[in-house]
């Protein structure tokens, strides 16, 4: 059900407006950055300024739990709520295929263990393609997991773990997913923690054929989501609420099997097909490096015996 017809109620309390770093502000350290940015953002707007700015009134849709969901400052504000009834979930009314999509996120606050806040991007169908942040909740004061997967024709099993190296309840965060024909970054306040590169030409399948639509949920989880699922939800704590603001789309829309060609065409409008985003900056490169070493937790790359020795071709390419 679409969001112009959820009441604007609010919960417990506004969100925070603070400013978090965003896929958008990662190359500001120079004039030149600066104007080089400026000049980015101005195609962008050329190529449609609607896009720039989303309001979950207008760009989304609910497609269960919507009595659990609430929308306020004008569309900028949302929360979806798991009680002991339903979770919550929506999706974006369009597809898109290459861009970045990014939203600031507040986390459930206090016991949240067997609970799961998705955020992520798929295509449909057996063969699909997604791109996933996911946040496994836990006891209080235990650190949250940032769960990050990615799907290629279907076939997932290519999971990363990290703690956040902030509590992810206190305040709004910025979430980017950042997707174009020669890689996919996952970016957290700025900060790529992961690459997922297009090595097709080793045989490794890469999503840049099927258009997808960003989705985000919470739902009990708690058969895996904490320790494994040996802690359980409890209901005592409920309703979990997560919060979001701030939506940014900027992405291209798919109008059908011409989009490909559309949106993956090097020109000026497609900004994410620019050189300067075909790779990490050295700058990046650093802070991914940092986020890995001090707050990584699991790589699917490092578990040999998951794959018997016979590990995934990317496993051996170069991160960036």
């Amino acid at each position: 059900m679409s969001g112009m017809f959820l009441s604007k109620r609010m919960h417990w309390f506004l969100p925070s407006t603070q400013h978090n770093p965003s896929w958008g502000d990662r190359k500001m350290g120079s004039p030149h950055a600066v104007v080089a940015a400026a000049a980015s953002l101005l195609l962008m707007a050329a190529f449609d300024g609607a896009l720039v700015h989303a309001d979950f009134y207008n760009d989304v849709d609910f497609v269960w739990g919507y009595q659990n969901a609430g929308i306020w400052n004008d569309g900028n504000s949302l929360s979806l709520m798991l009680d002991n009834v339903s979770g919550c979930g929506m999706v974006t009314k369009n597809q898109y295929l290459f861009g970045s999509i990014e939203v600031q996120l507040k986390l459930v606050k206090g016991n949240s263990a067997g609970t799961v806040t998705a955020y992520y991007l798929s295509s449909t169908g057996d063969k699909h393609d997604e791109i996933d942040f996911e946040f496994l909740g836990n006891e209080t004061g235990q650190p949250y997991i940032i769960h990050t997967n990615i799907f290629t024709r279907g076939v997932g099993n290519r999971e990363e773990q990290f703690y956040p190296w902030f509590e992810p309840s206190d305040d709004f965060h910025n979430y980017t997913i950042h997707w174009n024909p020669s890689q996919v970054v996952w970016f957290v306040d700025g900060i790529p923690i992961r690459v997922f590169r297009n090595y097709e030409s080793y045989g490794v399948p890469f999503p840049d054929r099927q258009a997808m639509r960003a989705y985000s949920s919470i739902w009990e989880a708690d058969e895996w989501a904490t320790r494994g699922g040996l802690v359980k939800i409890d209901w005592n704590s409920a309703p979990f609420v997560a919060y979001y603001q701030y939506l940014q789309l900027r992405a291209c829309p798919w109008h059908g099997p011409s989009g490909s060609s559309e949106c993956s065409a090097a020109s000026p409008p497609n900004w994410w097909t620019s050189p300067e985003y075909s790779t990490l900056t050295y700058q990046e490169q650093g802070q991914m490096k940092w986020a890995r070493d001090n707050y990584m937790i699991y790589d699917y790359c490092e578990d040999a015996e998951r794959f018997g020795g016979a590990m995934p071709p990317e496993c051996s390419l170069p991160k960036y």
